[in-house]
């Protein structure tokens, strides 16, 4: 199958990756809601970029912590430019190279150089765990930096014995355009959306602080009705902080987050017989015998209700409380409509007279 996502709808945070995720799910049939909440920005001043690299020239280190493929990449071509590239990569050639994940793996083996290890975690944590387990006292470590400081990796390495040389490249920086995450946002506490993808920890970070006091509404949406895809433990980390349960593929990678997805979202879909159909229920579409039937916001809210209760009459006015907030009982006769031509069969859905709907199961 390739419509193994149709009906559902999932938010992307991705900035430098997202059409490349975006296009997998939608392959599969999604509707992507794209919504970086972050970019990643070169440092404006390079000044302190060039101080670490002399002080990595004058003081070569004995191990190099690669935390990211762009960053390497970023650091190398700086290099380039001032002249620096390859007594650079000289004095990195001698280090002991622990490459934090893939892309970093990636990354020092297009500049010649050779990784001897990395974590199965991709963890921060689990690098110190290793570099003091085997001996980091005296010995100079460059730490290239992801986006901002990590000083708690910094610290328990100091504590060891070692000298830390921080290189920093880049920056992370809101996204230019801050609506699609704050519609995101709002999509996500109104359980509009049913999964939103993650790629790094800083980007689900920036997405709570940018939900500002609607963050706890987020969480709560995210502890109960949407899913949180995360591409791998280090992502999750502060969602997880947080009490958010999160899917996660054994590896980090982009396929890998989709094809777990595709392994989550239709587990947590709604079937029952009704009036002689099977209706599975969706994120913004019902499947009626096989055949999906996109439904708008109201008309989906009010199926969901009656389908949380199959033959239980619902009166107006808690089919009123599904929707927004402003709609009348005349909004609930609409949306009764509007669900009945798109479902395509009339009868699932019973008028008792003088009491209210009913999904109909006989």
């Amino acid at each position: 199958m390739r419509d193994e996502l149709a009906g559902f709808t999932i938010g992307v945070t991705a900035d430098r990756r997202r059409d490349e995720l975006a296009a997998l799910l939608q392959r599969r049939g999604a509707r992507v809601v794209l919504a970086p909440a972050l970019r990643i920005v070169p440092l404006a001043d390079d000044t302190e970029l060039r101080e670490a690299t002399r002080a990595c020239l004058d003081r070569p280190p004995d191990i190099l912590m690669a935390n990211t493929g762009i960053g390497m990449r970023g650091w190398l071509e700086a290099a380039e430019g001032w002249g620096l590239a390859e007594p650079l990569r000289s004095v990195l050639g001698e280090a002991y190279v622990v490459a934090r994940g893939p892309k970093a793996r990636g990354a020092i083996r297009a500049a010649g150089l050779h990784d001897q290890w990395s974590p199965a975690s991709e963890s921060c944590d689990e690098v110190v765990d290793h570099l003091r387990r085997r001996g980091v006292a005296g010995q100079v470590i460059a730490m290239q930096l992801h986006g901002e400081r990590q000083p708690e990796c910094t610290m328990a390495l100091e504590a060891a014995g070692a000298t830390v040389i921080e290189v920093p490249v880049y920056r992370w920086a809101p996204p230019t355009d801050p609506a699609p995450l704050h519609r995101l946002i709002d999509l996500v506490a109104g359980r509009l959306v049913d999964a939103v993808t993650f790629t790094s920890a800083p980007a689900a970070e920036a997405l709570l602080r940018a939900a500002g006091e609607r963050s706890e509404a987020v969480l709560d949406a995210f502890r109960t009705d949407v899913l949180a895809s995360c591409v791998g433990a280090v992502t999750a980390e502060p969602l997880l902080q947080r009490g958010v349960p999160v899917s996660a593929p054994n590896r980090a990678r982009l396929g890998a987050l989709v094809r777990t997805i595709i392994d989550e979202l239709p587990r947590r879909t709604v079937t029952l017989k009704a009036a002689g159909h099977l209706l599975t229920l969706r994120g913004h579409a019902a499947v009626v015998d096989g055949e999906l039937r996109p439904l708008a916001p109201a008309p989906m809210a009010v199926l969901r209700a009656l389908a949380s209760s199959p033959g239980r009459v619902l009166s107006r006015t808690a089919l009123l409380r599904t929707l927004p907030r402003g709609a009348d009982e005349h909004a609930v006769e609409m949306a009764v409509a509007r669900l009945r031509a798109g479902l395509r069969a009339p009868h699932l859905v019973q008028t008792v007279v003088k009491r209210g709907y009913r999904l109909r199961v006989d």
